[in-house]
């Protein structure tokens, strides 16, 4: 086991701050997280059937949303991974906006091409803290043996 306890101390705090805001004003306040973009994940629970909201860090790409279950570098995926595997239908706040999905695990060929775009995307600080990376998702995976999943989520468009 490689996964870390850094997220477990210091970033699961945070991200359930972040979370509070974003919901409770209504995605006024929350659309960005760290200067990243920020959404709200709302799945149903695999075993309890209750709805289950995270905060994650996305990208788009055409039209689609994207983002990895990362689990900070966790050994294990993410709870909400698990949850749309046993239903893939989501709910998905972006800002004010809200919107039904479905999501999906990238191919290996999507996931390649996504990966860059993704991890670009939620960069940070880590190419000046950490050697040859790009982003966080590069750091994440190296402190895992686990292949971090990329997630598709196809949001629901009127008419279709």
């Amino acid at each position: 086991m490689r996964g870390g306890t850094f997220s477990t101390r210091f970033v699961d705090p945070y991200l359930r701050l972040h979370r509070l805001v974003y919901e409770r004003t209504d995605g006024r306040i929350g659309k960005h997280s760290m200067r990243v973009p920020a959404l709200l994940l709302t799945t149903t629970g695999r075993r309890t059937g209750e709805p289950r909201t995270v905060g994650l860090t996305y990208c788009l790409d055409r039209g689609d949303v994207v983002v990895v279950a990362s689990n900070g570098g966790s050994d294990r995926h993410p709870a909400w991974y698990h949850n749309i595997a046993a239903d893939p239908r989501v709910t998905v706040r972006l800002g004010r906006r809200v919107v039904g999905g479905t999501a999906r695990v990238a191919t290996p060929e999507e996931r390649a091409a996504l990966w860059p775009a993704v991890n670009r995307s939620s960069r940070g600080f880590a190419p000046v803290v950490h050697r040859g990376v790009r982003g966080r998702y590069d750091v994440y995976q190296r402190h895992t043996d686990r292949e971090l999943p990329v997630v598709i989520i196809r949001l629901d468009r009127p008419g279709e």
